[in-house]
C-alpha cells in the first residue's frame, strides 16, 4: 500500500473502494498523505515571474509559442499600471485613473494566473518557491520582476509623505501629493532630487521639474519661486547631444543645478531636505523647501538579493546581447531587474522582447541564439506641457533616433506622442505582445541608411 500516494488513471472507481477500505482496516493509510510542498508542485513549460511590463508581454508572446495552458504568470497585485503616464499625474495633466487597469484584464486569456509572490528561485531543479512553500516547476524560466523602491533610506520617508508640500511621482500612493504641492505652492524652494542609485526612468526626476516650472510661471508664482535640482549624478543626462539641449533649457529658465548631491534625510515638519556632498564624504548641506519632489534610491527585489539567478548585486545575470541568463541556459531575464548595461525604460523593454522572443525560440529548438540587443532605450523628456524632446538612444550612449528629423529639439508632436501615442501603443500593443520597439520602421524612416 506504500504505492498508494499516486493512483494508476487506469484503476476503476470499486477497484480504488476496495484497495482505500483495505489501507483503512490494515492501519496504513497515512501513507496517502503526502507533503504539502510535493501536492502542491504545477507544471509549465513556460513560468513569467512578475506581471508588470516585461512580464504580460512575454506571457502573450509565449502563449503563441507554446499554446494556451502551458504558461503561467506569477503577480500579486491586483492592478496593472501603465507607469510613464505618472509624470504627467503629478504635473496635473493626466488622472492617476487612466494609468490602472486590473490585472486580470492585461493577462493574456489562456494564461494562468497565479496570484501570489515569488520566495525563492532552484534554478537547479527548474522550479521557483512561491506562497504557502508552493512550488512552480518549468522548462523555462523569464523573470521580469522589475525593481524596488527603497524610500526607506531616506530618513523621514516614507511616513514623511503624511505631511503637504512633499510628493514622489514614482508610486501610486505618492503622486497625487506631488500635484497637491505644486498647487499649493506660495514661494520659496521647489526642490527637485535624483538619487545615487540605478533608477527607472531616469529623466522622469526632471521632467516633473520642468513642468512644475511652468506651472508656476502660468499661475504667476515663478518670481517667488526658486527651481533647484539636486542630483547625486556628475551630469544632468547621460547622453551629450541631449544634456545640451536641455542644459540650454536650464540656464533659460533659471534653473538651479546642484551636482553630487544626494538627499540622505527629509525633515517634513519643518520643511528641510538634507543634502550629503558626495564629493565631500561626512559633508552635508540643509535645504528649506516649499515643495519638494522625491526619486528614491532603487534596487533589484529582495527575492533577488543572494540568489542563483542574480549578480553580486541582486540583479538578474543575463547576456547583455540576447538576454538569456549567464549559468542557467533554460533562464531569461527582461526589464528593471536585470544587470543590462543601458537605462530601465517601457521603451527599452519593448526593444527587448523582441529579441528575447527570437532568443527563447532558437533555444527552444536546440539552438544558439543570434539576435543581438543593442541597448536601445528611449526617454521622452517632457519639458513642458505642450513639449517633449524624445531621446533614444543605445548601450554606448550614442543616439539612435528613429525619426529623420533632430531630435534634440524640443517638440509638440513628440508631446502627443508621449501623452496619446505611446499609451495606446502599451495597451493595445505592447501588453498583446506585437510591438518591439521602432527599429523595423526606424531604416524606413532613414530610407535604410540607419
Amino acid at each position: 500500500m506504500a504505492t498508494l500516494g499516486v493512483m494508476s488513471p487506469g484503476l476503476h472507481v470499486h477497484q480504488c473502494t476496495q484497495l482505500l477500505r483495505a489501507a483503512i482496516q490494515s492501519g496504513s493509510c497515512r501513507t496517502l498523505h503526502m507533503s504539502p510542498r510535493s501536492a502542491a508542485k504545477e507544471y509549465y513549460d513556460v513560468v513569467v515571474v512578475g506581471g508588470g511590463a516585461g512580464g504580460i508581454t512575454m506571457s502573450a508572446r509565449m502563449k503563441r509559442k507554446v499554446g494556451a495552458g502551458k504558461v503561467a504568470v506569477i503577480e500579486p497585485s491586483e492592478t496593472h499600471y501603465y507607469q510613464p503616464m505618472w509624470t504627467l499625474v503629478g504635473g496635473g495633466a493626466k488622472k492617476l485613473a487612466s494609468s490602472a487597469r486590473p490585472t486580470a484584464s492585461v493577462i493574456p486569456s489562456g494564461v494562468k494566473w497565479i496570484k501570489s509572490e515569488v520566495k525563492g528561485f532552484d534554478p537547479e531543479k527548474n522550479c521557483i518557491r512561491i506562497d504557502d512553500d508552493k512550488e512552480i516547476s518549468y522548462k523555462y524560466l523569464i523573470i521580469a520582476l522589475g525593481l524596488k523602491l527603497h524610500y526607506e533610506k531616506i530618513k523621514g520617508l516614507p511616513e514623511g509623505f503624511n505631511y503637504p508640500k512633499i510628493g514622489s511621482n514614482y508610486s501610486v500612493q505618492t503622486v497625487e501629493k506631488t500635484w497637491k504641492a505644486l498647487q499649493d505652492f506660495k514661494k520659496g524652494n521647489a526642490i527637485f532630487t535624483f538619487p545615487n542609485s540605478p533608477v527607472k526612468c531616469a529623466g522622469a526626476p526632471q521632467k516633473i521639474m520642468y513642468l512644475s516650472e511652468e506651472y508656476l510661471r502660468k499661475t504667476g508664482k515663478r518670481a517667488d519661486a526658486n527651481i533647484i535640482f539636486n542630483t547625486s549624478s556628475g551630469v544632468i543626462f547621460g547622453v551629450k547631444k541631449y544634456a545640451d539641449a536641455l542644459q540650454k533649457i536650464i540656464k533659460e529658465r533659471n534653473i538651479q543645478v546642484n551636482y553630487k548631491h544626494n538627499l540622505i534625510e527629509v525633515r517634513p515638519d519643518i520643511q528641510e531636505a538634507v543634502f550629503e556632498n558626495l564629493d565631500k564624504p561626512g559633508e552635508t548641506k540643509v535645504f528649506q523647501y516649499e515643495m519638494l519632489h522625491v526619486t528614491p534610491p532603487m534596487g533589484p527585489p529582495d527575492v533577488l538579493m543572494n540568489s542563483p539567478v542574480s549578480d553580486a548585486a541582486g540583479w538578474v545575470d543575463v547576456s547583455k546581447d540576447n538576454l538569456q541568463h549567464k549559468k542557467y541556459p533554460n533562464v531569461f531575464g527582461i526589464g528593471d531587474c536585470t544587470n543590462l548595461p543601458t537605462s530601465k525604460t517601457a521603451a527599452a523593454i519593448a526593444a527587448q522582447s523582441a529579441v528575447l522572443n527570437k532568443t527563447i525560440s532558437l533555444v527552444m529548438k536546440n539552438q544558439s541564439p543570434s539576435s543581438k540587443y543593442d541597448g536601445y532605450t528611449s526617454c521622452p523628456l517632457v519639458t513642458g506641457y505642450r513639449k517633449v524632446i524624445l531621446a533614444e538612444f543605445d548601450y554606448n550612449q550614442q543616439p539612435l533616433e528613429t525619426f529623420p528629423i533632430d531630435q534634440g529639439k524640443e517638440r509638440r508632436t513628440m508631446y502627443h506622442m508621449k501623452a496619446d501615442m505611446m499609451p495606446f501603443l502599451y495597451w493595445q500593443l505592447l501588453l498583446r505582445g506585437y510591438w518591439g520597439g521602432p527599429a523595423p520602421y526606424r531604416k524606413i524612416m532613414h530610407l535604410g541608411f540607419k
